[in-house]
């Protein structure tokens, strides 16, 4: 598969649906790559870049405020 060049927006976009994901709890976090990778139609090595690059950064959701439960 040839890999698509990816915007930033894209490649934030793709982070946040991994993230949202693995937050779902429901899959394991290789599937959960797995899933993403098919949605997005992305190479496995753009999905690891796109995922280590979101953490090095802090992309959203990862920047957002933890929001207190009362």
């Amino acid at each position: 598969m040839r890999a698509k060049r990816l915007t930033t927006q894209q490649r934030q976009e793709i982070f946040r649906a991994l993230v949202a994901t693995q937050d779902e709890g429901v899959m394991t976090v290789p599937e959960s790559l797995q899933h993403v990778m098919k949605q997005f139609d992305i190479t496995e090595t753009q999905m690891r870049q796109i995922q280590d690059e979101g953490i090095d950064k802090e992309w959203p959701p990862l920047n957002e405020a933890v929001q207190t439960v009362s």
